[in-house]
């Protein structure tokens, strides 16, 4: 749908390793006093937890395409979103990188991209090559791709462009590579490459079991520190200013962090959430409950109708067109303000790894679309490790949408969502998203559109415009 985009740096990356405690840590030391190491992950670096939901889908990835699941029963991963054409998530495991997974949105399926460091993990039974001895160390040290005169032996299975693992003839990972024949055609060569062997920055794999309360353990220090000083800056923020306080809150890890960070600093400050009609059940749910649980008062907007309006005017939101933020967001809250308030300042919870808009964005700002609302980021400088860690600590009540594989809360049907959670939900939500398709395929009558413009995504992205950053969202 789009074009794949260049790691970028959004602010330094901090997840490191503790070898002893088998535990990320976001400081050069871990709580038990060892030094930590750091994990090669590609750029931005906003790591977050793996749950059970992507364990199981990470492993089945691996075990369909290679026999053997990728992550060992009671060890910690984390996932680390990289820039793709669709979606692809680095593996993080025994403080390494093992591996990855991309979503072919063609093929509605996922693949697994190993690494050489996979082989501390796993052996292979399916999809492997064997070389011969003489071969091992050109490929191994140099990264040199399997030729013909090495190869000893290839599975059956191999096709061209499926990846596979590289073995020595004791059955060592000497690398990894996308095969560029099928396995017939392998034993019948003479001459010619067989597997393109995959060069990737080198990591180190130690195995442990832990926990997440271990890992909230060992980074003790870091979160007092990272609270402290988030509480510093709305303590500052508010000395400076008169106006009403409150917490924009969406249903999401990072608003919920927000909120504890808030209320420690300055007591129950009330909530305001943007209901734009397109919410997942659970965000309904998880707002009703956070507001309960914390005794606060709730202000919400209602947008549903406005959504509908200028979606028969319009047609869908867009990647490149996302009138819905202004329309269904932004326009609303700047209403339910005036009303209520008149002016406010609102602690947001903006992270400058969500984006390079973000990273490049103040601690406190005025959106134009809000005139009357000042913005706060109290957790700006926090990754997404620490607001889950924080969250861990704190017992909160975070959004059980995350335990089913969304790294991101929004409204059902956010054009910016890749394909992967476009067609998950599609399963896991079968009424909600066939609502939307048909709207979508009215449209496309209406319009004359393609046949597959609904159906395969490209609704997401109006032809002839340019793409748009989160600025106004």
């Amino acid at each position: 749908m789009t074009k794949a985009m260049r790691p970028s740096y959004h602010g330094s990356i901090l997840l490191r390793w503790c070898d002893s405690c088998h535990v990320p840590v976001l400081a050069d030391r871990c709580h038990c006093g060892n030094a930590t190491r750091e994990v090669p992950v590609t750029p931005p670096g906003d790591a977050r937890p793996a749950f059970q939901a992507d364990l199981n889908l990470i492993n089945a990835i691996y075990e369909d395409h290679f026999g053997v699941p990728l992550v060992p029963a009671g060890h910690l991963a984390l996932l680390n979103k990289v820039p793709d054409r669709d979606r692809m998530e680095e593996v993080v495991v025994g403080g390494g990188i093992p591996g990855s997974i991309r979503y072919i949105p063609e093929e509605r399926r996922w693949e697994p991209i190993p690494r050489p460091e996979a082989g501390t993990l796993l052996k292979p039974v399916r999809h492997v090559v064997v070389v011969d001895d003489g071969a091992v160390p050109a490929i191994r040290d140099n990264g040199v791709s399997v030729l013909a005169p090495g190869l000893v032996s290839i599975d059956d299975a191999v096709f061209a462009g499926d990846e596979v693992f590289i073995l020595a003839c004791d059955s060592t990972c000497i690398g990894v590579g996308r095969a560029r024949v099928d396995a017939d055609t392998a034993c019948s060569m003479h001459r010619g490459m067989v597997v393109k062997t995959r060069r990737n920055v080198k990591s180190t794999i130690t195995c442990g079991k832990a926990t997440w309360d271990d890992a909230v353990t060992a980074n003790d220090g870091v979160l007092e520190r990272s609270e402290s000083a988030a509480v510093r800056f709305v303590q500052d923020v508010c000395s400076r200013t008169e106006l009403s306080k409150n917490i924009s809150y969406s249903g999401g890890k990072d608003s919920l962090a927000t909120l504890l960070v808030v209320n420690k600093a300055i007591g129950k400050t009330p909530l305001l959430f943007a209901d734009t009609g397109m919410e997942f059940p659970e965000t309904y749910a998880n707002v009703k409950e956070v507001a309960q649980r914390y005794q606060t008062e709730l202000f919400s907007t209602t947008s549903e109708n406005r959504f509908w309006e200028h979606f028969n005017q319009r047609g869908p939101p867009a990647i490149n067109a996302r009138w819905c933020c202004k329309i269904c967001k932004l326009d609303p809250v700047q209403q339910l303000i005036r009303t209520q308030w008149r002016e406010c300042l609102s602690f947001i919870g903006q992270r400058k790894y969500e984006s390079l808009r973000r990273a490049q964005s103040r601690r406190i700002w005025k959106n134009p679309n809000v005139p009357a609302q000042l913005c706060a980021a109290p957790i700006h400088n926090w990754t997404a490790l620490h607001v889950w860690l924080y969250l861990m600590r704190e017992r909160a009540p975070y959004n059980i949408l995350y335990e089913h594989r969304l790294d991101r809360i929004g409204c059902f049907m956010c054009p910016s969502s890749d394909m992967a959670l476009i067609h998950m939900i599609e399963v896991d939500y079968p009424v909600l998203w066939a609502g939307w398709s048909k709207h979508l395929e009215e449209w496309q009558h209406f319009r004359g559109l393609p046949q597959d413009w609904a159906c395969a995504g490209r609704w997401r992205l109006k032809e002839g415009r340019e793409l748009e950053d989160d600025s106004n969202c």
